[in-house]
Parts: C-alpha cells; structure tokens; sequence
C-alpha cells in the first residue's frame, strides 16, 4: 500500500528515526430505534453507558425529544436524531413557535449531546391528513431558518421518513414513481428542500410488511430465483435492494437522484402471532444481520452500487404497552435487563452479558493524550470557508487570523480553516464529532507545526 502526506488510516513511516503514526477512524453506519412505549426499560443513563461500552451502536433515533433521553447522552459522541411529534406540525409553520421549539428542546442539550438530525414528523404522508401534509414542509422550512438564526444549521439536519407507501409501480423498481397527486404536489418541494440543505431522503423499508410465503427466501437475503428487472437488464436477489432502487427510481423521475438516502427503520420481530410464518428468534437474527453485513459492505444496490447507507435499527427494546398484532410488541434486539434477544454482530468483545449493571466504565471524554483537528487532504476551498464562517460566527476568538494576527501567516482558506476547526475542536474538549466539519476535517496526534517541519524535509531530501 502507498501511504501520502499527511494521513493515513492506522500506518506509520520513520523519517530520521522519528516513527510518525498517523491515525483516522472510520464510523459504522449502523444506528438503532430508541422507543419507548413499554413499561419495563431501563433508565436512560444505563442504556446510554450500554451503548457506549458494550455495542458498536453509534447512532440512535428518538420518536421525541424526551430530555431525560438527551442528557443521558451527553458526553457520549452517539448521535441522536430526535422527532418532532405529528401533532405538533402544524403550529411550528410559525417562525417565532419554530424559533422557541428549537430554544426549548435542542438548545439546552447541544452540543454536549451530539444531536445530528430532526424529523419532523412520522410517515406524515401515509396518515393522509391534509392538514399535517399541507403544512409538514412549511414546518421543515421554519425549523431550519430557527437553525440557521443559531449557527446550528450546518450541524443539525431538518427532514421527515416516508413509509414506502408513497409509491406505487414498484415492480420492477425502475418504473417506481411517487404516487400521483403527492409527486409535483408535495414531494418534489420536499426534495428540492433536502437538497438545498443538504439533508437525506429518509424512508422506512420493511420487507417483513412486504414479504409472502412464496418471497420469505428473497425478504430474508437467502438463495432465491431473484427478481429481473427487463429495463436495465438487472437481478435483485434480495427486497430490501429492491425497495431502496423502487425509491432511487421515484426520486429520479423526479429529478433528484443526487439525494442521499437513509432507512430510518428496518427490522424484523422475534415473535408474532400463531398462524405467522417466519416470525420468530432465529429468523429476527438472521434478517437483522444480513441488514448490517449488507449496508455496510458498500456493494449498494444495482441502481446505486457502491453506497453504504445510514441505517436505523427497529428496535433497541420490545415495546410490551403497543397496540396491534403481536408482532407489533417484539421488534427489539434487547431485552429490558439489556441481554440480546439474539445477537447480529453489534457487540463488543467486552460485553459483559450476565450483568451489564457491574460495568463501571465511565462515558468516553477527551483524551489526556495531545490531539489536533486538522483538514484532510482534498477538502474544497469551498467547504473550507465554511469552516471559518461557521466557527468564527459562534463567537470563538478568530483574531489570530485576522490580517496582523499571530496566525495570519500563511494567508490561505486551508491554513485559517485549520486554524478555525481546531479551535473549535479544542473548545468543546475534544470530541471525535466536533471535527467532522462536513467530512472535512480529521483527527491527528500530530502538532501541526510538526508537520510543517515534516513538509520542509521532505522538500529538502526531493
């Protein structure tokens, strides 16, 4: 493998006997459904611990914005997507009841709970309510101009999951649309809002709603004839492939095919009603994991080959107080004591299964060991400006790169940026999220003006 200057992923070369490690982390994509509707779960905190400790869960959902929830985060790195409840929809088309949501719910927990995102509602369309569907993207617009009036906007996300109801054409996937009258109506300022925002298209993929006797091998990723579709001339072996290129499809037709796409939930229960076929433990075990194996393999779909997808989990717990099939109560991977229903390949090695409580590491805070926040190699000029903007318009002391300033030299967007983005790093102490920037920004052991010595040798030995 050839390594470049300045980063790499866990190498290290030896420059005049100095060996010089260069390190940066790569997150799963994998999050989990954080419900509550049960009488039975665990107190916040030791959920989040258990996470944090013992899963390689690095991202939950919230149906709410429940701040018992948000504080048992803070501190942890996990990010939270948190929902804005159906019923409150339309009263947040309001700008000063957007600005005093966001003031009430988000505020008091950022940044020291990693909040990454907001829905705003709940499969809105698929409730048919005018009401709610009238006034869901008036309410996603407020939301965000509240964000922006914060500086919060390039690190909190405004968008809303869709149940796969929204389509109608999905076999095969490539003459998938929008349903008629929510296409041009509805859906296609709701894509023109993501994009303009840079926010995902989330939607909620269920084969288990969608399988039959005859396709359970084709839901459950097993060996099967596969579906064909003539148009592109492509085999789907497996629905969730199908669904996900269903939707692709949709939002091209549309014209925005450059949306990312995350599943807000997918799972499968453990137990259902008697007369269900293919409803129980070890088939829950092995959906969920080919879910995991296939998200994060980055083969994609054939419509979208090569992607990962952020992925949600449906659930962390079985929910005992819902109502509806069986089914409905048992889509959980935990139990309540916080041991696996089955395992899907979330664990850590440390888990400690016969008793989570007597696990007494503390939530992970800064390292005492020295590190930086620097820009990864490639970042635009363009992202990089934003860095600055973003950073010195919260108020943090830019001075130093102002024209004059002690770190004014070298006058370029790369060399302010870097300065600007570990200042933020440093400020709020540390955490491995407050140096993503968009993708732009990466973690070193390195001081900085070493690798400016670093530079200077190997211009000198070339």
């Amino acid at each position: 493998m050839n390594y470049v200057l300045p980063f790499f992923s866990i190498s290290s070369i030896t420059m005049a006997g100095l060996l010089i490690i260069f390190s940066t982390g790569a997150e799963a994509s994998i999050g989990v459904n954080y419900g509550t509707l049960a009488n039975n779960l665990p107190p916040p905190q030791q959920v989040a611990e258990f996470l944090l400790h013992s899963t390689v869960i690095n991202r939950i959902r919230l149906f709410d914005t429940d701040p018992h929830i948000l504080q048992a985060f803070a501190n942890t790195g996990i990010a939270i997507t948190v929902t804005v409840p159906n019923d409150q929809i339309p009263h947040l088309t309001n700008l000063s009841s957007a600005k005093q949501w966001i003031s009430d719910q988000i505020q008091p927990h950022f940044p020291s709970t990693n909040i990454i995102r907001i829905l705003v509602g709940n499969e809105v369309i698929s409730t048919a309510n005018h009401l709610l569907i009238r006034t869901l993207i008036p309410a996603m617009q407020s939301l965000h101009t509240a964000l922006v009036s914060t500086s919060l906007h390039r690190r909190i996300q405004i968008s809303t999951p869709h149940s796969l109801g929204i389509l109608t054409n999905t076999t095969p996937p490539s003459s998938a649309k929008f349903r008629r009258g929510y296409d041009t109506n509805v859906l296609k300022p709701l894509l023109s809002f993501l994009r303009s925002t840079s926010s995902p298209f989330v939607v909620n993929p269920y084969p288990f709603f969608g399988y039959s006797i005859e396709t359970l091998d084709f839901a459950l990723f097993r060996p099967n004839p596969g579906l064909f579709d003539q148009h592109p001339k492509l085999l789907y072996t497996n629905m969730l492939d199908a669904q996900l290129d269903s939707v692709y499809s949709a939002m091209d037709k549309l014209g925005f095919s450059d949306v990312e796409i995350v599943i807000g939930e997918i799972g499968w229960p453990s137990e259902g009603d008697i007369d269900q076929i293919g409803v129980d433990v070890a088939t829950a075990a092995e959906f969920n994991k080919n879910v995991v194996t296939r998200v994060n393999s980055g083969t994609g779909t054939p419509l979208m080959p090569n992607r990962t997808f952020e992925t949600y989990i449906f659930a962390l717990f079985n929910e005992n107080l819902k109502s509806g099939p069986t089914s409905e109560r048992n889509f959980g991977i935990f139990r309540s004591d916080l041991t696996p229903i089955y395992d899907i390949g979330i664990l850590r090695p440390t888990f400690r299964s016969s008793n989570p409580e007597n696990n007494t590491a503390t939530p992970v805070r800064a390292s005492p060991e020295k590190r930086w926040c620097v820009t990864k190699a490639g970042a635009e000029t363009v992202a990089l400006q934003r860095n600055i903007d973003y950073v010195c318009g919260l108020g943090l002391d830019c001075r130093p790169i102002n024209e004059g300033g002690l770190c004014f030299l070298p006058n370029t967007v790369k060399a302010h940026s870097e300065y600007a983005m570990n200042l933020y790093y440093q400020t709020m102490e540390k955490h491995e999220f407050d140096c993503d920037f968009d993708n732009t920004g990466e973690i070193t052991t390195i001081d900085p003006s070493m690798l400016s010595l670093i530079k200077i040798y190997f211009r000198k030995i070339n």
